[in-house]
């Protein structure tokens, strides 16, 4: 973010978390790891608080937008429980067995409903995508974009202030990059 100026810090600190106008939850790993360390940092109720009560706009990337799901395979855990949605196996939807778990490499998305963190996005665009999990919304009207990968999942989700993208900007590319800088607008 520093390349276009965007003021941001990496922090697991209460306070910085406290003055923050918006959030990036990021992630790579597991599901229940994920959440064990939300735990352990003491960092489920300032987000709660920010996210639920004040509204201020996060964007869950890869494992951020997994663990802001009710419930995931991955450990057979609760999440956040901000969407009504669930993190699920791909091995329930991948039929063909010659494509390999996990989802790795580059891959569009198709845009299902318009939403400014798309703005002046290619309709062609790749994104880079490494997930084993995909999330499943249970309300369709909450999915901002899907993805083929053998089978069609859901690839982004916003529900009010709350944003999702299963793919990962930072390493996107010029669109990835534009996708944050439309985040950091709202």
């Amino acid at each position: 973010m520093k390349r276009e100026n965007i003021d941001c810090d990496i922090t697991w600190e209460e306070s910085k978390i406290e003055k923050a106008e918006k959030l990036l939850l990021p992630g790579v790993g597991n599901f229940k790891r994920g959440m064990e360390n939300l735990q352990k940092l003491n960092l489920i109720n300032i987000l709660n608080e920010k996210v639920l009560n004040r509204k201020i706009p996060i964007l869950g990337i890869c494992l951020g937008m997994q663990l802001m799901t009710k419930f995931s395979e991955e450990g057979n855990v609760k999440g956040l429980g901000w969407v009504n949605a669930v993190t699920k196996d791909f091995s329930h939807l991948i039929k063909n067995k010659k494509v390999k778990i996990p989802h790795m490499g580059w891959n569009s998305i198709d845009i299902v409903r318009k939403d400014q963190i798309f703005n002046e996005i290619k309709k062609d665009s790749l994104y880079y995508f490494v997930h084993k999990y995909y999330v499943s919304c249970e309300y369709k009207n909450n999915v901002l974009s899907k993805t083929r990968y053998d089978s069609i999942f859901d690839s982004s989700f916003q529900i009010k202030n709350i944003y999702g993208v299963q793919f990962h900007p930072e390493k996107s590319h010029n669109q990835g990059l534009q996708i944050l800088k439309n985040f950091n607008s709202i």
